[in-house]
């Protein structure tokens, strides 16, 4: 039985995002300990306008935030593609809480910093409003690298897959429904 955070990272109360992230915690929690997250309710300061010069006060949601980070063995990010990237309530939520001696430490002549969060696996599922392949390999994926390079290994977190589901604009009710099957399907192999 493993621990698992689910964040649903699409700012919008409603979204097919939400249906995702509700149906992977669903089915995950048959034989694991589950948390869900929406990031439209959370209500924190996205912008870290002194970036990491000062210890920033970190509001409750945040601090939530940090314990169910730590507390997690695996998680499971469901988030849109918004002008090529992460939605920026998302990238303020990781801004604001994967911060220097929670996510990473900086080490005296060191060029890298040390990884504060190993021991936790993660798994994507992406949203577009444009088709998959042509996101992944004419535009480049930077999603996946801004997550899986750029945050996730960063601090030590090992991304095991992404699945992306798209054009999700226009796309039927029984599209949706295979999606929502396959990412049931999924986290039913969590192991």
């Amino acid at each position: 039985m493993k621990k698992v955070l689910v964040i649903n990272a699409n700012p919008k109360n409603q979204s097919f995002c939400k249906s995702l992230a509700n149906k992977y915690a669903l089915e995950a929690a048959l034989t694991h300990d589950v948390k869900l997250l929406h990031v439209s309710e959370m209500d924190f300061e996205i912008s870290l306008d002194r970036g990491y010069d000062t210890s920033p006060v970190l509001e409750k949601d945040l601090l939530y935030f940090q314990e169910l980070i730590l507390w997690s063995e695996h998680i499971v990010i469901v988030t849109p593609v918004w002008w090529g990237t992460l939605p920026a309530k998302f990238k303020g939520l990781i801004d604001r809480v994967f911060l220097p001696n929670f996510a990473f430490k900086y080490v005296d002549g060191k060029a890298f910093p040390e990884k504060l969060l190993l021991g936790r696996s993660s798994e994507l599922y992406i949203t577009l409003d444009t088709p998959p392949f042509w996101y992944k390999y004419f535009k480049g994926n930077a999603i996946y690298k801004q997550l899986k390079k750029s945050i996730l290994d960063f601090s030590g977190i090992k991304n095991h897959s992404a699945t992306y589901f798209g054009p999700v604009v226009g796309s039927s009710s029984e599209t949706r429904q295979k999606w929502l099957s396959k990412v049931s399907k999924q986290a039913g192999k969590l192991l």
